[in-house]
């Protein structure tokens, strides 16, 4: 008898869809069944306000979450920095597959890397937390550049700068990666230079609780380090009660011996989306074992954090 394709519910953009087929492709190859896209328009799709404006928190997942509790698919696809901190107890975190590089890069004109673009260079992004983190950076360095708030998929992003509107656009190396277009880049920024969001360049894959089936089949995908990181790192956004555009960067390394993982390293910052206040901290300890204990890792820094100031310095709160 021929099985009832699987319902993967995705968002229509090109990074998405392509994340969201790679997915496909793993989830047939572990279940032996197949899986059928099915695409799904969210808030944060159609808007063309600044993340900010229209709550950040949620924009790019709640449609999905609403189709997998209605029935309508079957399990769904976000980017993991996109994601809330509150889990509806209807739904699962089935997995966390292998994180891929966390890294900001830069597409900039005339092959220029980051330090070497030119007085008053324009560089546009849709992110405080990288305006905050480039600002502090270049005020430091003695750069002069305007950080320039924009929305809009990669194309259009990366447009902005062919058609000569802008110097730079700033973007995640993971998408760029996933739809074939990392030889794009012109500049890798180092994460001391840029910390990632919490989670950026990871995937979660989300389905209804009460579907243990389909769960233990999902979670063939998890990758174990990568999820106690991402925990971590989101651990900390959520005790900062700071919303995915607030200007917060997180990052936890797996920090080896060899071959051999020893502990963890999480950091984190705050700032201004001026540069000119940032609180930026880290902690390190035993590679996490437990949900819990990763949880714990992240809750630590945010508390030194704010003990610093960091509530001051954010300009969107949870509500």
């Amino acid at each position: 008898m021929t099985q009832q394709p699987l319902r993967l519910g995705t968002r229509r953009s090109k990074l998405a869809m392509a994340q969201s087929g790679q997915v496909a492709d793993t989830v047939r190859r572990v279940t032996g069944r197949p899986v059928e896209l099915v695409e799904i328009t969210t808030y944060g799709d159609v808007s063309r306000e600044a993340l900010a404006q229209i709550g950040g928190t949620g924009v790019f997942v709640t449609a999905l979450r609403d189709a997998l509790l209605n029935g309508e698919v079957d399990f769904a696809v976000h980017s993991l920095k996109d994601l809330p901190t509150a889990q509806p107890a209807e739904l699962t975190l089935a997995a966390v597959p292998e994180r891929e590089d966390p890294r900001d890069v830069i597409v900039a004109r005339d092959a220029l890397k980051f330090t070497d673009l030119p007085r008053g260079a324009r560089i546009g992004t849709g992110s405080p937390r990288r305006m905050a983190q480039l600002n502090a950076y270049a005020r430091s360095h003695g750069l002069d550049i305007e950080a320039v708030a924009i929305r809009g998929n990669v194309d259009t992003r990366i447009r902005y700068v062919r058609d000569g509107e802008l110097d730079a656009v700033v973007l995640a190396a993971a998408g760029l990666n996933r739809i074939g277009r990392i030889g794009e880049v012109t500049d890798f920024l180092s994460v001391d230079t840029v910390l990632p969001a919490p989670g950026q360049g990871a995937l979660a894959i989300e389905c209804t609780a009460g579907n243990a089936d389909l769960v233990a089949a999902l979670g063939e995908l998890d990758d174990p380090f990568t999820r106690v990181a991402v925990t971590a790192e989101r651990s900390l956004l959520a005790a900062l009660e700071a919303g995915c555009s607030a200007p917060v960067g997180a990052l936890a390394d797996l920090l080896a011996d060899g071959q051999i993982v020893k502990e963890m390293r999480l950091r984190g910052v705050v700032g201004t989306t001026d540069g000119t206040r940032m609180v930026q901290l880290s902690t390190t300890g035993p590679v996490p074992e437990t949900h819990d204990q990763a949880l714990a890792l992240g809750r630590e820094l945010a508390t030194e954090m704010l003990a610093q100031g960091a509530a001051g310095l954010m300009g969107e709160r949870a509500q």
